[in-house]
């Protein structure tokens, strides 16, 4: 890549809107262009591995993989390929998890397109950025017993949601869902999964 090359951009977000808001905003940049889009974690690594973009912009939630799962296979299959995470859920977990996987820029949906494209120009460049909000609330959380997939599955499991619902949600079975909320209840010493949405909350996990 010589540096009058356009950074190479895929768009991952099972939102249409959002990620053609995305797509619409950065094709305004000169020196940006998007070359893939997905709606799944799955069609994410299929559109990297064909399209061979320089940046991955992908959401945290997505279905079938979430953003951390597809950067961390993006880093053995496409090793510079850098992943930059864009989220409406910035849980102090995720951010843990996605820094130890190599993810090189971790910010909330609320960013504006400017801020965006500047962003991805940094990580292209070899830089880093983490907006300072969600890093102030990762350490005021401390650190989370919980994994990222428990944390998806109670926070789903906050409004009353049947197991059966957040199964469909989730990409889950029932059983898978009912082992995740067991093992998050045990870890955080609730007696069951109400107590535990009450308690990853006071924490700020969920």
């Amino acid at each position: 890549m010589t540096d009058t090359a356009p950074v190479r951009v895929l768009l991952a977000d099972d939102e249409h809107l959002i990620r053609g808001a995305l797509a619409a905003l950065l094709a305004l940049e000169e020196d940006i262009v998007v070359v893939a889009q997905a709606a799944s974690g799955p069609e994410a690594l299929a559109m990297a591995q064909a399209h061979l973009p320089d940046i991955a912009v992908l959401d945290l939630q997505m279905p079938g993989l979430d953003g951390i799962e597809v950067a961390t296979r993006l880093r053995g299959l496409l090793p510079d390929c850098r992943c930059m995470i864009l989220t409406g859920h910035g849980r102090p977990g995720y951010l843990k998890r996605a820094l130890e996987v190599g993810i090189r820029g971790f910010l909330p949906k609320t960013v504006s397109a400017a801020d965006l494209a500047g962003i991805i120009r940094t990580v292209r460049a070899g830089g880093r950025y983490v907006d300072p909000e969600l890093a102030a609330d990762a350490i005021a959380a401390g650190e989370t017993p919980l994994t990222p997939r428990e944390t998806d599955v109670l926070e789903l499991a906050a409004d009353g949601t049947s197991i059966a619902e957040i199964a469909e949600r989730a990409s889950l079975s029932q059983g898978t869902v009912r082992n995740y909320l067991s093992s998050a209840a045990a870890k955080l010493g609730a007696e069951n999964r109400h107590a535990a949405v009450r308690i990853a909350r006071e924490h700020g996990w969920i």
